[in-house]
């Protein structure tokens, strides 16, 4: 589940993969349900890529998330991020992971995870496991399944262009002189 969900860098929000292109992604907001292209030039980031620092080993987001989930019964996290102080955040965080380095995950790292948690909560995520089989999403790599079904359900055209019409498309000019 958490593959095709993506946080895109400069962009607020979580966004939902719909489709792949030719070097682009077609996504849609977890928040108002707006698609829009991602190119390859935007810093697209899986949340099945992303993990938590901890005293020992790095901790998966969705073991993260499974762990709010669990604290707080599947509902949105009651705290407004934008006013909570840094000592408060860090308490409120220590009980979802308490293991969690208190140097290295900054309370910008948890106001974004408890606004993630909040988003995929609203959106109607509940399980946020990863299965063994699921790969983060690559951006311009298209599934072999979507790739086939896009070549079957794509007509042919048959366009005969000659040499001249070639050309025009090439330069974006014309051929015709007089």
């Amino acid at each position: 589940m958490l593959k095709n969900i993506l946080a895109i860098t400069g962009k607020p929000g979580l966004y939902k993969l719909v489709s792949r292109g030719t070097n682009m992604l077609i996504v849609e907001s977890l928040v108002d349900g707006k698609r829009m292209p991602t190119y390859s030039r935007d810093k697209i980031v899986s949340l099945a890529e992303v993990s938590m620092y901890t005293t020992g080993e790095d901790v998966s987001l969705s073991e993260v998330l499974n762990a709010a989930g669990k604290k707080y019964q599947f509902k949105p996290i009651e705290v407004d991020v934008k006013k909570a102080d840094n000592d408060a955040l860090r308490a409120l965080f220590a009980e979802i992971l308490p293991d969690f380095d208190r140097d290295r995950v900054y309370p910008s790292d948890i106001r974004k995870l408890i606004a993630w948690y909040n988003l995929l909560i609203g959106a109607g995520f509940t399980d946020f496991t990863l299965q063994e089989d699921e790969e983060p999403v690559a951006a311009g790599s298209a599934p072999k399944t979507e790739a086939k079904a896009e070549k079957q359900s794509k007509p042919k055209a048959n366009v005969k262009t000659s040499k001249s019409a070639a050309n025009s498309v090439k330069t974006g000019v014309g051929t015709k002189r007089g």
